[in-house]
């Protein structure tokens, strides 16, 4: 189960550090389209949850007991929000970045899974953060990084994008 463990923690981090690449690509063209960034001041808080849910993952699966018997569930749970991630990643286009920013004027995307959710890739993030982690145990890891996630999410990005949004497409 090493194996697994260490192939599937670095599987996630190749593809989030390809997502990073092309949400910049995203980033500077919204930018140039004068699109407006809110928030800054608490990216790098997530940038520090999403490494060191990746070393605590991998850390604590590597000392633990292994995975526990609803290994199973985690795996189709971990699956289906990635599922969901990238529904919304398709969905948002050129538009999706892991930053704030809005386009002064432009309705917000209503499609794909934002017909029925304000923030669904929010939810995905949430579900993966919490089963990728307990696929192999880690526990710690998947509490740790989901109240982390839930407080941030929360307290501070949700409603900083929820006013941006409010500012800027009235």
């Amino acid at each position: 189960m090493v194996g697994w463990l260490v192939l599937m923690t670095a599987a996630v981090a190749v593809q989030r550090l390809a997502e990073q690449s092309l949400a910049d690509r995203n980033r500077r063209w919204l930018l140039d389209q004068g699109g407006r960034e809110y928030g800054a001041g608490h990216y790098h808080l997530f940038v520090l949850l999403h490494g060191g849910w990746l070393a605590g993952w991998l850390a604590e699966g590597l000392l633990g007991d292994g995975p526990g018997a609803l290994w199973w569930l985690w795996l189709a749970l971990f699956l289906a929000a990635q599922a969901l991630r990238y529904w919304c990643i398709a969905s948002l286009g050129r538009r999706w970045t892991t930053r704030i920013i809005v386009l002064p004027g432009v309705p917000c995307v209503r499609c794909g899974p934002y017909r029925l959710l304000s923030h669904p890739n929010y939810l995905a993030v949430t579900v993966e953060l919490v089963c990728g982690p307990l696929i192999f145990g880690a526990w710690l890891t998947a509490l740790a990084a989901g109240l982390a996630n839930a407080w941030l999410l929360l307290a501070v990005r949700i409603p900083a994008e929820e006013e941006a949004i409010g500012r800027l497409t009235e």
